[in-house]
C-alpha cells in the first residue's frame, strides 16, 4: 500500500465530513416550504418578541450571513453519509486556517487533528486505519497500524497529502456556500440551547424535517441544526464557540514526521 494514497484518502475523509456538515445546512434553507399560513395568530407573533416583523425564513438567511462573518467557529454533531454511514465530529476552524479536532466514522473509528498553521498533525485509532485501507494487502495494513495507530504524525501543511485538509481548515472556504442562500423557514417558538436564548425554526424536503436554532441575543448566529428522518431519528449538529480562539498547541513526545518518510 502506497503511504501518499493512504494519507490522501484519509485526509479526504476529513474533507468530505465538514463538507456534509455545511452541506446538510444549506441544503436545507434552500429547499424548505413555508407552511405557517397566514392567519391573525401567526401575524400577532412576528409582530413581537425576537425578530419582530421578520418571516422565518427571513430570519435563516439573516442567521447564515452571520454564521458566514464569523472568524472562528465549532461544529460538533453527526450527518449521515451514504457511503460511510453516521459520521460524527468536533471540530473548532478559524480563518487563519487554524482548526483542531475530531471526525469518527460510525464503528469504524475516528481520527484526531490539530493544525497551528503551516503543519498538519494528525491520530488514527486502528479502527479507522482499517477501515480506510480496505482492499489493500494485508501485510500494508498491519504496517500502517504498528506505525500510525494511536501515535500522532505529522506533514507539512503544503505538502501533496496535506493540501485538502489545510484548505478545508479555511473557515472562509467552509461556510462559502452559507452566502446568497434564501430560507423559506417557518418561525417556531423561542428556547434556549446550551443556556443561549434562540427561536426554533422548521423546514422539511421530503420526509425529511428539519429544525433550526437561532440566537436570539447578540449575533443571530445559527446554533444548532436538527435533521429528522424516518422513523424520528434526528442527528443534531451545533455550531458554537464563534469568534474563540482556536486551541492549536501541537503534540510532543513521539511524533511521527511523514515528511522525513517520504523523502
Amino acid at each position: 500500500m502506497r503511504q501518499h494514497t493512504r494519507h490522501t484518502r484519509l485526509r479526504r475523509t476529513a474533507v468530505s465530513a465538514a463538507c456534509l456538515a455545511v452541506a446538510a445546512t444549506v441544503g436545507l434553507t434552500a429547499c424548505g416550504a413555508d407552511t405557517g399560513g397566514t392567519g391573525s395568530a401567526k401575524r400577532a407573533a412576528e409582530k413581537k418578541g425576537p425578530f419582530a416583523g421578520m418571516s422565518g425564513g427571513e430570519i435563516a438567511d439573516k442567521a447564515l450571513k452571520a454564521t458566514s462573518g464569523a472568524t472562528s467557529l465549532r461544529i460538533k454533531g453527526e450527518v449521515m453519509d451514504e457511503d460511510a454511514g453516521l459520521i460524527s465530529m468536533d471540530l473548532a476552524m478559524d480563518t487563519n486556517g487554524e482548526c483542531a479536532g475530531s471526525i469518527g466514522l460510525g464503528g469504524q473509528g475516528k481520527m484526531e487533528m490539530i493544525i497551528p498553521g503551516g503543519t498538519v498533525y494528525l491520530k488514527y485509532d486502528e479502527k479507522f486505519l482499517r477501515a480506510q485501507s480496505k482492499g489493500e494487502p494485508a501485510a500494508d495494513v498491519q504496517s500502517a497500524v504498528d506505525m500510525l495507530a494511536g501515535r500522532w504524525a505529522k506533514t507539512k501543511a503544503t505538502s501533496d497529502g496535506a493540501k485538502e485538509t489545510a484548505a478545508f481548515c479555511d473557515l472562509d472556504m467552509v461556510l462559502a456556500d452559507f452566502k446568497g442562500v434564501h430560507s423559506a423557514a417557518r418561525r417556531g417558538g423561542t428556547t434556549t440551547v446550551d443556556g443561549t436564548p434562540a427561536i426554533r425554526l422548521t423546514e422539511s424536503d421530503g420526509k425529511e424535517k428539519y429544525e433550526l436554532y437561532v440566537a436570539t441575543e447578540g449575533k443571530p448566529y445559527l446554533l444548532r441544526v436538527d435533521t429528522v428522518g424516518k422513523g424520528g431519528t434526528s442527528e443534531p449538529l451545533t455550531f458554537g464557540d464563534y469568534d474563540k480562539p482556536v486551541k492549536t498547541t501541537p503534540p510532543t513526545g513521539d511524533v511521527l514526521d511523514l515528511d522525513k518518510l517520504t523523502g
